[in-house]
């Protein structure tokens, strides 16, 4: 019986495919970088009411969640930063509970003229969906949308309460999944499809973001020995940074899940700007760092060696030992994850269900892999009790040029993600 019941799931999702990859494409064209996310979450409304879910859309409110673990510091408004989330409420209660999430912000798109094509006019070519975000990660929310779309076409839905969260600010702090916590939203397994090459995420890294203010001392460049350079003065202390990176990433400081990674760890320099005329000594200098951290390593004691790198560096420096750099945290507070590390009885059936699934679409083993970013799942499995799975589908060059989806990969993510719904939630008549 539950052999024909996943034929019949796998035969729904390819009668919907194109359809799926119409949506797809639909979602990517709308340019939802961060502030920008209102048409592309009108969007999601719609669909999600259009199949009947009841529909929970809210302005996130910076004061119902800043006291609350997990809270990333903000320097932008929060005009405009908008959650979407679709109930299911199951009628029988037979299953387990399941929380899809998916985020609807992507990262800028960059010089335009590095692109092979426009990145918010989507095209498919050679077997993949190319354009901003169509691979992080509008393919996942596609595939959990259709997935719940291909248990409906069999005259089913899950027999336990589904939440489909379409959130905003997990590419620079999270705080959309925190507000989804903050409103009540729990469950017994969350699912979220970032594209991961269809491997299981067993562990990710934390990651700060902070800036480092700078002062200099403007003059004519004609007498510049009698200045002091605030964007030269950063060099020093991005090498020192970088030198901490390095003694962070050491054998000894690696947790097991890492073991393995000579260079899991990776600082970067992810902006910088300064001065105000080209024959001026620049008066100041602004540099935006992001630094990763290992699944238990403390924030707050991270934190502190940051903040000693670049003290001390600075104390090196004639100039900037008698103006001293201000440090700014902003975006990422993230703690690493560690699924491995959840060894409750919840967490084992959610990772067998899924590799059940997987198995069952692909023929293959399910790959666990330590993966080098942060994603949304920290909030569920550190603040909330809920094992949090990480599957999606092979994307490459997410936040670069020519962002790609594969799209026989999407089509697999869909079938192996309505198969764990069917066995994570079971299953009642519609």
């Amino acid at each position: 019986m539950q052999d024909d019941l996943n034929t019949r799931i796998c035969a729904a999702v390819d009668a919907a495919f194109d359809h799926q990859l119409t949506f797809l494409s639909d979602l990517t064209a709308h340019p939802s970088t961060r502030g920008n996310e209102q048409s592309a979450q009108d969007f999601m409304a719609d669909e999600l009411e259009k199949r009947g879910y009841a529909l929970d859309r809210w302005q996130i409110d910076i004061a119902e969640i800043q006291h609350l673990p997990g809270f990333s510091p903000v320097l932008d408004p929060y005009e405009d930063a908008v959650n979407v989330v679709g109930t299911h409420r199951s009628t029988t209660q037979q299953g387990r509970s399941l929380i899809l999430n998916g985020h609807i912000d992507v990262v800028p798109a960059g010089p335009l003229g590095m692109w092979d094509s426009p990145p918010f006019e989507p095209r498919i070519e050679g077997g993949w969906l190319y354009g901003r975000g169509g691979g992080d990660m509008k393919a996942g929310l596609a595939s959990n949308l259709f997935a719940l779309d291909a248990l409906a076409a069999c005259g089913f839905a899950p027999g336990a309460d589904v939440y489909f969260q379409s959130v905003v600010e997990e590419e620079c702090t999270g705080n959309g999944a925190l507000a989804c916590l903050a409103r009540g939203y729990r469950a017994d397994a969350a699912l979220i499809p970032e594209p991961f090459s269809e491997h299981l995420a067993i562990a990710q890294l934390g990651v700060i973001w902070f800036q480092v203010h700078l002062k200099g001392l403007p003059t004519h460049v004609a007498y510049a020995s009698q200045g002091a350079n605030a964007i030269e003065a950063a060099f020093p202390l991005i090498r020192a940074l970088h030198e901490m990176e390095h003694r962070w990433n050491a054998a000894e400081n690696r947790p097991d899940d890492y073991a393995h990674m000579d260079h899991a760890l990776n600082l970067n320099i992810g902006k910088i700007e300064g001065g105000d005329w080209t024959s001026s000594v620049p008066a100041w200098s602004v540099f935006d760092v992001r630094m990763a951290i290992f699944p238990g390593q403390s924030i707050d004691a991270a934190k502190a060696e940051i903040e000693k790198v670049i003290l001390d560096a600075a104390r090196e420096n004639a100039f900037l030992s008698n103006s001293l750099p201000e440090i700014v945290y902003h975006g990422f507070h993230a703690e690493g994850y560690a699924l491995s590390q959840d060894s409750s009885a919840n967490a084992l059936s959610a990772i067998n269900a899924l590799e059940t699934a997987h198995h069952d679409v692909t023929g293959e083993a399910l790959v666990r892999e330590a993966i080098t970013a942060t994603t949304d799942a920290r909030f569920f499995g550190l603040y909330a009790n809920t094992p949090a799975l990480v599957y999606g589908p092979r994307a490459e060059a997410i936040h670069g040029f020519n962002e790609r989806v594969e799209i026989e990969s999407i089509r697999r993510v869909t079938k192996a993600t309505a198969l764990f719904i069917a066995d994570w939630c079971g299953t009642e008549e519609r």
